[in-house]
């Protein structure tokens, strides 16, 4: 449950900050307008808003009857209608907020505003926009291996090459002895035969 609470604090705060870089025009009171006992008190109402600097604030009053005086903190606590800094009258008024910090408005009734028809708004800072961030450039340079590669060549095996074939050839006799007469014999010798056989080959053939 906490972590889907911080999420939505998150998105609310973003939706807020993007908001914030555009000023907007609030209605005092909503439907109510500017009048003696509205559904919700003014202060509740501005305490749940958020004021910057340039917003502006939208009066809707009845002409005859009423109107909207800026004053100072002593003539909103004591309802001076004396001594206003400025009167917004005729039925409607805008009101830009210039400048940061509280700002505070009473009705031009006297009787009215004893009653409570009095609004304090607090206007934050002043509305700024950050320059764009520059990018960082992508690296150039290829990302160092975790470890070195080491590559072992494989084992020298040595070739052999095979020993072209071996004729061997009995010396014919010059005896009479008909085994002495016999045809030369020839002895092929493989060439995967190792050089220690053909010797041997070599000597039996010469005690035959």
């Amino acid at each position: 449950m906490a972590p889907q609470k911080s999420i939505w604090f998150l998105v609310a705060m973003f939706i807020s900050f993007l908001c914030s870089s555009h000023a907007v025009t609030l209605e005092v009171g909503d439907d109510d307008g500017w009048i003696l006992n509205p559904v919700e008190n003014y202060n509740a109402w501005s305490g749940r808003l958020r004021f910057l600097v340039n917003d502006t604030l939208y009066f809707k009053y009845e002409d005859a009857t009423d109107s909207v005086l800026v004053v100072d903190k002593d003539d909103y606590e004591n309802c001076n209608v004396d001594n206003a800094i400025e009167k917004l009258d005729g039925g409607e008024s805008y009101f830009k907020l210039e400048q940061p910090g509280p700002h505070y408005f009473i009705t031009g009734n006297k009787s009215n505003c004893d009653q409570g028809q009095k609004l304090i708004v607090s206007v934050l800072h002043i509305r700024t926009q950050s320059p764009p961030s520059t990018p960082r450039a992508p690296s150039t340079l290829p990302p160092a291996p975790s470890s070195p590669l080491t590559v072992t060549p494989p084992s020298a095996t040595p070739v052999l090459n095979p020993p072209a074939s071996i004729v061997v050839s009995s010396p014919s006799p010059l005896g009479s002895n008909p085994a002495d007469k016999a045809s030369s014999t020839s002895t092929v010798v493989s060439g995967t035969t190792a050089a220690s056989l053909v010797t041997l080959i070599i000597a039996l053939c010469s005690i035959i």
